[in-house]
């Protein structure tokens, strides 16, 4: 996928992370200055100043212009599976590892018409158990008729946070959710639509089409 699908304006933070960001800053901040003091306190606020930049870039959430097709991938990563199912859809299933981009994005244009949080384990993601974990599923109201998506929490990932309610209207690409440190995405074509991705495929949420022509 082109860098140029990428605005090259400056990257904002993800909503929803002050919970997490925000000790860890406050911590770093706190122990640097408290370095002038005595140079033992350099051994709290290293580590700390390290865990706040990784998470600053675990929880990058970039501009982006969105890509051109029906289905556009609603997550950064890899896709992991791609499964017919006996009702005619197809469930393509997209890795996300923790150094990905962990919004999510509309697959397409529509009406949410369902937000439901389902309870559930945290096995790691790629672990065909995952079916089973905690997980939110979303369902669109599109011209391509209902769309669904799963959002799916993994062993490190165990909160997800959705932006838009039920009854909001997203365009193609919106960002409507966050799983924290990364998981697994998980969208349905509806029947008699083919994938254009493979498994092993890199996706970019909002820009990297995964329906054919």
């Amino acid at each position: 996928m082109s860098n140029d699908s990428v605005s090259p304006r400056a990257l904002r933070l993800a909503r929803g992370v002050s919970p997490w960001l925000a000790p860890t800053a406050t911590a770093a901040a706190v122990t640097a200055i408290l370095t002038r003091r005595s140079a033992k306190w350099a051994f709290a606020a290293v580590p700390l100043a390290a865990l706040t930049g990784g998470m600053l870039w675990f929880f990058r959430d970039p501009e982006r212009r969105p890509g051109f097709g029906r289905l556009l991938s609603p997550a950064d990563g890899v896709v992991q599976s791609i499964d017919p199912l006996q009702d005619g859809r197809t469930r393509v299933a997209i890795f996300m590892s923790p150094v990905n981009v962990h919004v999510n994005r509309a697959p397409a244009a529509g009406t949410v018409t369902s937000v439901e949080h389902v309870s559930g384990g945290f096995t790691p993601a790629f672990n065909k158990d995952s079916d089973k974990n905690e997980r939110v599923v979303w369902h669109f109201d599109t011209p391509l008729g209902d769309i669904e998506m799963v959002q799916i929490a993994g062993a490190v990932a165990r909160r997800i946070i959705p932006y838009v309610p039920v009854g909001a209207k997203v365009a193609q690409g919106d960002r409507v959710g966050l799983i924290r440190l990364g998981s697994r995405v998980d969208v349905y074509l509806p029947e008699g639509i083919q994938p254009a991705v493979t498994v092993g495929d890199k996706t970019v949420a909002g820009v990297t089409r995964i329906d054919r022509a």
